[in-house]
């Protein structure tokens, strides 16, 4: 009979310290298979499996594309790519970015729910804003468990807060008492696992970076809205996700409601220093002008453009005050990353 043998992690800001203790106070008999994604610089050099494999608890490793799944190992996801599982083997893809990262939480866990049903259980850890929400409820709504971290314990309580308030946690609990927790859901008789939601499959489709369905499958999930992606510009779906509203582009960008709102505020703090610098090229403009009309003695000429030089000035005065003011450019949001 199978078990709940398929444990997938989610972690940011904070991460590393939480999967420190958490494996730490893993039982050394206790040997799923585990699955780790953990917001990563880019360009980064990620040495997180070397990390993890002195922590002594099971083997450590980055997987590459289409590499059979090693059982009773730690996956983990390298940077700039997204992990996600088939029954059989691992993914490694650089699809479109979700929740502004790659790799994010949510293409792991919705991949995983697709491929092992109730065979998986869902660990969110610390980190902010809430990228791990959504493939948390696709875990459970295949059949799997949803486990977060307790915010109180975690250095940064977005994430586990979000999977909280979205009413995504099975079990809410510090990370010692989670390590006991885990090792008795491995052992367990996995459930059956329900048909696997069309949504769920096709989102986790599109973390693999199959273009040629890419834009069908999104308009599939989602109804068109007139919002633009913050990232390609290009046209945003709206997802009803339970009790919340996901947003993904017709090339796979996707955000959770508090990262499109960390987008948008960057994008508009980015147009506004945008709007400064031409008013402030406008006013050295229009003082260039005005000399040189005066060099040559018109004076109402001058005249007009310095009038013209004082109201771009008071524009770029007006946004400079603006921009210095606290909140222009970050999220309202108080799970920040």
């Amino acid at each position: 009979m199978e078990k709940r043998d398929i444990i997938v992690i989610g972690a940011s800001a904070g991460g590393l310290n939480a999967l420190r203790r958490l494996f730490g106070a893993m039982p050394k008999d206790c040997a799923p298979t585990v699955f780790v994604v953990m917001h990563i610089t880019a360009s980064a050099r990620s040495v997180l499996p070397q990390l993890l494999d002195r922590i002594g608890w099971l083997p450590a490793f980055h997987p590459t594309d289409g590499e059979p799944i090693r059982w009773g190992h730690i996956h983990v996801a390298p940077p700039d790519h997204h992990l996600t599982v088939h029954r059989d083997r691992v993914l490694i893809r650089r699809g479109p970015r979700e929740n502004r990262t790659r790799p994010a939480v949510d293409p792991l866990f919705r991949s995983a729910a697709a491929a092992f049903g109730g065979r998986v259980v869902g660990v969110v850890l610390s980190g902010g804003l809430d990228d791990g929400a959504s493939g948390l409820r696709a875990i459970r709504r295949c059949g799997g468990v949803g486990v977060v971290q307790d915010p109180h314990d975690a250095e940064w309580p977005g994430m586990p807060q979000c999977a909280i308030d979205r009413g995504e946690a099975d079990h809410i609990l510090p990370l010692e008492p989670m390590a006991a927790l885990l090792s008795r859901l491995a052992a367990e008789p996995a459930p059956p696992s329900p048909p696997v939601p069309f949504d769920i499959a096709t989102e986790a489709r599109i973390a693999e970076q199959e273009f040629t369905t890419m834009s069908e499958d999104t308009q599939a999930v989602g109804k068109p809205t007139t919002l633009s992606c913050p990232e390609c510009g290009g046209g945003l779906s709206e997802i009803r996700d339970g009790p919340a509203l996901r947003f993904r582009c017709h090339v796979g960008h996707a955000y959770s409601p508090d990262t499109m709102e960390a987008a948008q505020a960057e994008a508009m703090e980015k147009a506004l220093w945008v709007a400064l610098r031409t008013h402030e090229e406008r006013v050295e403009m229009f003082r260039r002008l005005g000399d040189h009309a005066r060099e040559r003695g018109q004076d109402l000429t001058a005249a007009n453009w310095d009038s013209q030089m004082q109201e771009a000035r008071k524009s770029a005065e007006l946004l400079r005050t603006v921009l210095s003011k606290p909140g222009i450019g970050n999220s309202s949001s108080p799970n920040t990353r």
